[in-house]
C-alpha cells in the first residue's frame, strides 16, 4: 500500500502503522496496558500544562518519518512548545521530543528494537520503553553522536531530560491500583 492510500484508508478508529508500504494493524490493548497509558498521559499532560512546555498526544497520534518510509502510532508523545510547527491535522511530521511505547505482546521485537532503531534514526530526544510483563522501564536520551545513551535510575527515580523536573518511580508503574496523578505530581513538586 503507498502511503497516500495507507491515509486515505486509515481512519480514526483505526489503529495501525505504516511501513514502507507495509501496514501493521494493532491488536486491541489489554486493561493493563490502557490503564498504564492513560494514567501515564494524564501524568505528563499534567506536568506539562503546569509548566506550559508543549503538547501531548496519545495513541491515536501518528508519527511520520518521511525519510524513512514509516507512520508510527506510539503510546504518548510530546512536541515542545517552540516546536509546535512539526504538527500536523492528522499526524507529527518528524520526530517528537519525547516518544513512550508500552510493550504488549505482540509488539516486543517492534518496541525494543524496531522502533529504537527508528526514533534514533529520526531524531526522537528521548524514549522510553515500559514492559509491564517484566515489570521492566528504560529511558534513553540521544547524544550528541545521535546515539542513545540509556538514562540511568537513581534514587528509585527515572527521570526525563526533556521534561526538566519530570519523573517517574518505576514502582508506581507495577502497583495495584495505580498511585493517583495528583499525588504524584505533588511529589515532583509540578503542583502545590
Amino acid at each position: 500500500m503507498t502511503e497516500e492510500e495507507f491515509v486515505d484508508w486509515c481512519d480514526d478508529k483505526t489503529h495501525a502503522e505504516w511501513v514502507d508500504g507495509e501496514v501493521i494493524v494493532m491488536s486491541p490493548v489489554s486493561d493493563l496496558h490502557g490503564d498504564l497509558n492513560t494514567w501515564l498521559t494524564s501524568l505528563v499532560r499534567l506536568f506539562i500544562e503546569q509548566k506550559d512546555l508543549g503538547v501531548v498526544r496519545g495513541p491515536e497520534a501518528q508519527i511520520r518519518f518521511a525519510s524513512q518510509r514509516r507512520r508510527r502510532e506510539p503510546d504518548l508523545l510530546f512536541v515542545a512548545r517552540n516546536r509546535l510547527d512539526i504538527l500536523r491535522p492528522n499526524h507529527v511530521e518528524g520526530a517528537p521530543d519525547l516518544v513512550v511505547e508500552i510493550v504488549s505482546p505482540e509488539s516486543m521485537a517492534r518496541d525494543w528494537r524496531e522502533k529504537y532503531l527508528e526514533y534514533e534514526a529520526g531524531g526522537v530526544r528521548e524514549y522510553w520503553v515500559i514492559d509491564p510483563m517484566a515489570d521492566r522501564v528504560e529511558t534513553y536520551s540521544l547524544g550528541e553522536d545521535g546515539r542513545y545513551r540509556r538514562l540511568p535510575e537513581a534514587d528509585g527515580k527515572v527521570g526525563s531530560v526533556v521534561l526538566a523536573g519530570f519523573y517517574i518511580r518505576p514502582q508506581w508503574l507495577w502497583q495495584r491500583p495505580l498511585p493517583k496523578v495528583v499525588d504524584a505530581l505533588r511529589e515532583m513538586g509540578a503542583l502545590v
